[in-house]
């Protein structure tokens, strides 16, 4: 009786299971664990493609190119940056928004299509302007309408605690005081300095033509020119005073 061989099916099987265990231990670095190979493999990829960027990169650059835009009063530009995402409320230089720096620029154009778009015109930068308050001080009736129209706070009040009607008046600038006037700023402000409307438009007016147009328009819209300032002289006091004699004619008419 011959003894059992093994088929040449079972000996080729064990064959092939030995000559693969073989091939995967040369073919793996004896130094390097397999976890670490798998690390490198990634690390190496990572490097090789470039990081796409971030959603907030892309956003912070479309905030740099609004505030761009707005300098160069390009409201075209402001439309499209705006229409892609760019922030309307996004904050740069000295705590300005795009529509404070604008406006801060006289950039009209650029301002006008902020304030469309929705932008706040109340914010305050740095030193406590908003689109509001800087268009009135400094006469910019073309922000200041649309302001107006888009929920300008009347109350609000600068650094000196004047409100848009006080520097208004200071300056002089005769239809920015009658816009405000109309829009119902309170004429009879005083502000931190103890000045009312009145009495700026007298101590820092030189009693022209316009800041009597300036004293008109405040005395028809009821401004009290019996309120002292911190010295405790009335308008008519200072007007005297500073030799302004049609200023004191139109006081004195009342």
């Amino acid at each position: 009786m011959n003894p059992v061989r093994p088929t040449v099916r079972g000996t080729s099987m064990l064959a092939l299971a030995v000559l693969a265990v073989g091939i995967g231990a040369c073919s793996a670095d004896p130094d390097v664990p397999p976890a670490a190979e798998a690390s490198a493999t990634t690390e190496v990829s990572a490097q090789a493609a470039p990081a796409p960027q971030t959603t907030r990169q892309l956003d912070h650059r479309l905030d740099d190119e609004l505030f761009a835009a707005a300098a160069d009063n390009d409201a075209a530009r402001v439309r499209d940056l705006i229409a892609r995402g760019a922030d309307l409320e996004t904050r740069g230089d000295k705590g300005r928004t795009p529509l404070v720096a604008a406006t801060k620029n006289r950039a009209s154009a650029a301002a006008v299509a902020l304030i469309d778009a929705g932008a706040e015109v109340n914010a305050k930068d740095d030193l406590q302007d908003s689109a509001y308050l800087y268009a009135g001080a400094e006469g910019f009736d073309e922000i200041l309408e649309p302001a107006l129209r888009h929920g300008a706070d009347l109350r609000s009040v600068n650094r000196y605690g004047g409100t848009a009607l006080i520097p208004a008046s200071e300056h002089g600038h005769v239809s920015t005081v009658r816009m405000l006037i109309a829009a119902g700023v309170d004429v009879d402000h005083v502000n931190k300095p103890q000045w009312t409307a009145l009495q700026e438009a007298i101590v820092y007016g030189d009693g022209s033509q316009r800041y009597q147009e300036t004293v008109t328009a405040l005395l028809a819209a009821g401004a009290d020119p019996q309120i002292r300032d911190a010295d405790g002289r009335t308008a008519l006091q200072n007007a005297e005073r500073l030799d302004q004699d049609a200023i004191v004619a139109l006081l004195r008419g009342r």
